[in-house]
């Protein structure tokens, strides 16, 4: 077997360079990557590196957490997955004894080892990678590896309807359209809800959304957002109003669309300030933020076996491992047109 791994040399650029083939642990298996997504955390680190910068000037940084692929090794002491099994991976690994581990928690555990992040900054987009067996998950016989890899992003989108109590009759707003506010939309169809509407200012992704089963889409260039949003649910508003966009305009918004009573869930990661007018809001409003997801990797996969999440046609555009270097570029240029891409890895 050979291996080889995609670094982000300096931002903007990509190389893909030899690497040995890993050894898995007693506890870990060996998988070789059949297919990587790429997130908007990805597009950020390749145009303006890490979130947060290694403190090691030789440090390798690799790029994507989104995967799945086949088993072909295990460790001794792996017990249910074997070679051959085709399989995701859940990319964080937690410490397992801190208070947030312990608690069930362990999105939130401050250790925890998460691919393309610190303190490894190892990405999948490499040919094998090793993974904990308790972190690897055998997919569906109905499920293929490219749908796999895309557990990851839908997890996010289950985790925050999860916490944000969606349940059928909740009105819901969900502002922003990319691919995590399209898993959210679908995540709440999941739980039940069917008056979600959804904003966005990309035609591409207000049709998404409406094939996806949003109830109404809102154009944020042409319509005054709060406004159509209150005419479609009536003036109490939304019960729950999604902030997925990561921008502080539509986390701005978000105030002027819950109602009393309600939640405004921030899913996105908006920079810098955003001014809330807590008297608008001073009605037993909840404000929560939620960070990856936590347990539901099981239920999510389930989800879209069983046909009720549609991860498939999220997916835009597909490109060969050879040329991630464009994958990354048209990422940045094309945000207009892309919806989802993913990388195929394959042997050089």
């Amino acid at each position: 077997m050979k291996n080889t791994e995609a670094i982000l040399v300096t931002p903007g650029t990509m190389r893909i360079q030899d690497a040995p083939v890993p050894v898995p642990k007693e506890d870990e298996v060996l998988v070789r990557v059949e297919y990587v997504g790429i997130c908007g955390s990805d597009i950020h680190g390749f145009e303006k590196g890490p979130f947060i910068p290694s403190g090691n000037p030789g440090q390798k940084i690799g790029l994507g957490h989104e995967c799945a692929g086949t088993v072909v090794d295990v460790g001794s002491k792996v017990k249910k997955l074997k070679a051959g099994d085709r399989v995701n991976i859940e990319p964080g690994v937690p410490c397992g004894k801190c208070r947030f581990c312990l608690t069930g928690r362990y999105n939130l555990c401050p250790e925890v080892d998460f691919l393309a992040t610190w303190p490894n900054y190892r990405g999948a987009l490499t040919n094998y990678m090793t993974h904990p067996e308790a972190l690897t998950y055998k997919l569906p016989d109905n499920m293929n590896t490219m749908e796999g890899a895309l557990v990851e992003p839908a997890a996010v989108g289950m985790h925050a309807a999860m916490e944000a109590d969606v349940k059928p009759g909740k009105k819901i707003v969900i502002l922003g359209a990319g691919c995590i506010g399209l898993m959210t939309l679908q995540a709440c169809r999941v739980m039940g809800a069917a008056e979600i509407v959804v904003s966005d200012v990309i035609d591409k992704r207000l049709n998404m959304a409406k094939r996806l089963g949003a109830m109404e889409v809102i154009d944020g260039r042409k319509e005054d957002t709060v406004a159509r949003a209150g005419e479609i649910l009536g003036g109490l508003g939304a019960d729950i109003v999604f902030e997925t966009a990561g921008s502080p305009v539509t986390a701005g918004q978000t105030t002027n669309l819950v109602m009393r009573g309600g939640r405004i869930m921030i899913v996105g990661t908006v920079p810098g300030d955003t001014p809330i007018n807590f008297l608008s809001i001073n009605r037993e409003v909840k404000i929560q933020t939620v960070f990856r997801y936590a347990n539901n990797y099981p239920m999510t996969m389930e989800a879209i076996s069983s046909g009720r999440f549609d991860v498939k046609s999220m997916v835009t555009d597909i490109y060969n491992y050879r040329e991630v270097q464009r994958a990354f570029e048209e990422s940045l240029s094309r945000k207009a047109d892309i919806i989802k891409g993913v990388i195929k890895m394959e042997d050089l």
